[in-house]
């Protein structure tokens, strides 16, 4: 019989590439599927919601204007870096979603594999979704993708771990920042999932990641001037009528939540969920009997 008492995870919050305690000091008893307790988590309150608004604006100038290519490469190391905790996160999901080691198992293989899709979308959606427009007179007329900005997300309560992957991945993949609302009674992968972001090439700012209730984090960041889009997939109905009216206010882009199969193929739906179009004009010339003149 072993005579050493165990070491239990202090989970954190995760803004800014740093791992705060809530800045209220309150936490929040996780339990598993059958009510046993597993973790204290961070109760995070406004102030908390605002510093990492603050985290998102101030990585997102580099974040936005990295290299497509660059980005797929941070993308696809966080992966590695997934793959290499595997079993952690196994154990994560196992408990939070009530779910077998073996389908645990399968969940998270398929987080890891949605991980690495979005990654090799980066430098493809422009081409997808962007291109030159016909036009009539001496000019070129392209039209670019450019990411929206800051981003809040309401994460999935019931998929804690594939369906977070799903709704995040796409968000960054496309150059915004993100501020993530875990789900409010199985937080524990996403605040894992910081870690890994932390030890990763992504710069800290990028993604800021939050836990406690949602409705109580949420209600600051749907009305934050300085946030420019919100992803309402993890509120019920009611909350999120009361956050789309909010986002109204600085006209926000608002997903609305709706019925999703995360283990189905994604599309690219989400892709372009929080992209604009820049159009350009340029002048080609003066347009001869022979041809155009540039």
């Amino acid at each position: 019989m072993s005579d050493r008492l165990s070491v239990f995870k202090t989970y954190k919050l995760y803004v800014g590439g740093k791992f705060p305690r809530s800045e209220s000091g309150r936490v929040y008893e996780v339990t598993d599927s059958k009510d046993r307790w597993l973790a204290n988590a961070p109760l995070s309150s406004r102030k908390d919601a605002r510093d990492a608004v603050v985290a998102a604006r101030k990585a997102f100038g580099g974040w936005s204007g990295a290299t497509a290519y660059n980005r797929g490469q941070i993308l696809y190391r966080i992966a590695e870096m997934l793959e290499g905790r595997r079993e952690q996160f196994t154990a994560e999901v196992a408990a939070a979603d009530g779910l077998s080691k073996s389908k645990a198992a399968a969940v998270v293989d398929a987080a890891i594999d949605r991980w690495v899709w979005y990654a090799g979308w980066t430098d493809k959606i422009g081409q997808i979704v962007g291109g030159a427009n016909p036009v009539a007179g001496p000019f070129f007329n392209l039209s670019t993708p450019e990411p929206t900005g800051v981003v809040t997300i309401v994460a999935p309560q019931e998929s804690s771990f594939l369906g977070l992957v799903s709704v995040l991945a796409p968000v960054i993949a496309t150059g915004n920042t993100a501020v993530v609302i875990a789900s409010e009674k199985s937080p524990l992968p996403a605040l894992s999932l910081g870690e890994v972001l932390a030890t990763s090439d992504l710069p800290g700012g990028v993604v800021n990641v939050l836990s406690g209730r949602t409705a109580e984090i949420a209600a600051p960041l749907a009305s934050h001037q300085d946030v420019n889009a919100i992803d309402l997939t993890g509120a019920d109905e009611v909350l999120a009528k009361e956050l789309e009216i909010a986002a109204a206010d600085n006209m926000k882009r608002v997903l609305r939540p709706q019925p999703v199969d995360y283990a189905a193929d994604p599309g690219t739906k989400r892709l372009t969920a929080f992209l604009e179009t820049k159009t350009v004009w340029h002048p080609t010339g003066s347009l001869g009997a022979s041809g155009s003149a540039y």
